[in-house]
């Protein structure tokens, strides 16, 4: 039998489409742009024609807003233009679109039900699969969607201590609920009444809130690494990670990692596991079900009995066809060397666009975990060179992000990762001829607060 990698890499197309010279036709006024259409359509019928993280009102004009659909490394957009994916649907892709073991367990437990009025048997063994799989984990609960997890987490650890204080660094993102959403519209001061703040990677910041917190910290919430939008990503040192555990566990607190968007793409188990620092709770989401709507909480014994408390529960969440995804996902997780394989895709993309960025004279920063890169360019306070070089990346056949971290997947083969490179090295020339024509992005703008020079 193939392996998952070597089975989508049979059927994967060429990479003809894309490289240092080829050019996807970008829809423009003169053609009829279905994705145009689209916006047009879902202006009338949806708030700004889109909302929240998959939006493109932050992105390039020339990035579509629809897509018809995708498989292994690549989607299609709705005007059918084909286009490798360096964004993975923001995460849940770890093994590739439309993986086809996780699509058939899928369907054969959608065969059977799904949202019945309980759940089915394979809540159980996906729980069971989980709390082997972690470390940690003595126990699961599942959910929709990193929100909801990191959510019923904080609740969890305030019904365990009896306290209301939760620490979570500056900048950090953990979900779009008012106590945490990066946006202030409609969100109340009291929602965020009992948050503190720390420096990631600082231990005096984290001792210094924990002390302003005093006897009422509930937990410390912490991602695996610091993967802030519009920012260089840095890796957690060990040292704070086992100096947060030791501070949880001398003041009564709970540790918490939100694995939403990292987990199982830096180790088979949490990802705070390999540092030596065992969390209380984690909260999980995006790639446990390959591209299927579920997350999960887990947590250890300890704080089983306020997991047990806490009235945490929705129409979808008990779900039947996701669990079988997930579980599906999972022991394809155990059996193949998918992890090994994005970290030598990951290094070889990063190793290409060192050296095309150097040929082309570009100081492209490219930070975080290979198969989690970030890319950003110094002496670009505005963002308008990244902005331009995913333009031309796109033009390409390539898509990627010019702010947020991207992701790679077990679908892509090394072609696929030499063609973007090579759409690099075409687009980063181009890039410095525009130089003195980029413009940044008026929302980024204004998002941000930045101040323009030219």
């Amino acid at each position: 039998m193939l392996s998952p990698c070597r089975a989508v890499r049979a059927r994967a197309t060429s990479p003809a489409s894309y490289g240092p010279h080829a050019r996807n036709p970008t829809p423009t006024a003169m053609t009829a742009s279905a994705d145009q259409a689209l916006r047009t359509r879902a202006a009338r019928v949806i708030p700004n024609g889109m909302y929240g993280h998959e939006s493109t009102r932050l992105l390039p004009a020339a990035f579509p807003q629809f897509f018809q659909r995708a498989e292994g490394a690549h989607l299609w957009d709705a005007d059918g233009r084909r286009l490798l994916d360096l964004m993975c649907s923001y995460g849940p892709n770890l093994l590739g679109h439309r993986h086809p073991q996780v699509e058939a367990a899928f369907q054969r437990q959608l065969a059977q039900g799904d949202a019945m009025t309980g759940p089915a048997p394979v809540m159980v063994d996906l729980a069971e699969a989980l709390v082997a799989q972690v470390a940690h984990a003595g126990w699961a609960m599942f959910c929709k969607n990193g929100t909801d997890a990191t959510t019923m987490a904080v609740t969890v650890a305030r019904a365990h201590t009896g306290r209301r204080q939760v620490l979570v660094a500056h900048g950090a993102y953990h979900g779009a609920a008012p106590w945490c959403t990066p946006g202030p519209a409609g969100v109340v001061a009291e929602a965020r009444a009992h948050l503190g703040r720390f420096t990631y990677n600082d231990a005096a910041s984290l001792d210094a809130a924990a002390d302003a917190a005093g006897d009422d910290l509930a937990a410390v919430l912490v991602a695996p690494y610091r993967h802030d939008a519009f920012a260089d990503n840095t890796p957690c040192d060990p040292a704070f990670a086992r100096h947060a555990r030791a501070l949880c566990s001398a003041r009564g607190a709970l540790l918490i990692v939100d694995d939403v968007r990292a987990g199982f793409r830096l180790a088979r188990d949490c990802s705070w596991a390999p540092l030596g620092a065992q969390p209380d709770l984690s909260a999980w989401g995006k790639a446990i079900g390959n591209g299927h709507p579920i997350s999960a909480l887990l947590g250890s014994d300890a704080c089983r009995a306020a997991a047990g408390q806490i009235y945490a529960t929705d129409s979808f969440w008990f779900a039947a066809a996701p669990m079988a995804a997930a579980l599906a996902t999972l022991q394809l997780l155990r059996e193949t060397d998918y992890l090994e394989r994005i970290v030598a895709l990951g290094t070889r993309l990063r190793d290409g666009l060192a050296e095309a960025a150097q040929r082309h004279g570009w100081a492209l920063k490219q930070t975080g975990p290979v198969q989690m890169p970030q890319w950003l360019f110094d002496d670009d306070p505005d963002f308008r060179i990244g902005f331009g070089f995913a333009e031309e990346m796109l033009a390409r056949g390539v898509y990627v992000h010019p702010w947020h971290n991207m992701f790679l997947n077990a679908a892509m083969t090394e072609a696929d990762i030499d063609a973007a490179v090579a759409a690099a090295d075409g687009a980063l020339a181009v890039l410095q001829a525009r130089r003195g024509m980029l413009r940044p992005h008026p929302v980024v703008v204004q998002r941000l607060g930045l101040r323009v020079v030219d």
